[in-house]
């Protein structure tokens, strides 16, 4: 098991795909006129590319056409203080093929926001990354445990 500096658990790149595999909306980084933007999608992984339907005429389908982009899913316990966030970084391209766009039409991804979504992107995962954080033993003094409930306000 290796450990980054923050202590997080690194994950390995096949529980990073397993993980990537079982979420359903993740939050995608492109750039917008030359300024970062992140708009979260729902999304299918294929393989080892990530699949997002949009409308042809939106903003994400404009800003990721051959670009490289990011795409960051996680999950969080915050009772428990446990979850995982994974990372992926890779080339973004519009789908034109007839036949891969009717490939990518038979997947179990159905959009969630309301409209016409009939424009796939496709992001080839080329880099990939994941951390996992468990709750740390209790240590003593080193321990803070989260207050329960806010201290009050000041007069």
């Amino acid at each position: 098991m290796h450990v980054d500096s923050s202590g997080l658990t690194i994950l390995p790149e096949h529980e990073c795909l397993a993980l990537l595999g079982s979420a359903e909306i993740g939050r995608i980084v492109f750039t917008d006129r030359a300024l970062p933007a992140v708009q979260p999608v729902n999304f299918h992984l294929d393989g080892n590319t990530l699949v997002i339907r949009t409308g042809a005429g939106s903003k994400l389908a404009a800003a990721t056409r051959d670009a490289i982009v990011a795409f960051e899913t996680d999950e969080f316990d915050s009772a428990a203080r446990t979850g995982w966030s994974v990372t992926a970084v890779g080339h973004a391209r519009a789908v034109e093929d007839p036949a891969e766009l009717a490939r990518l039409a038979a997947l179990p991804l159905w959009p969630w926001a309301p409209g016409e979504r009939d424009h796939y992107i496709v992001v080839s995962v080329e880099r990939l990354s994941g951390r996992r954080i468990t709750p740390a033993p209790p240590s003593g003094s080193a321990s803070h445990p989260r207050p329960a409930a806010p201290p009050p306000a000041c007069p």
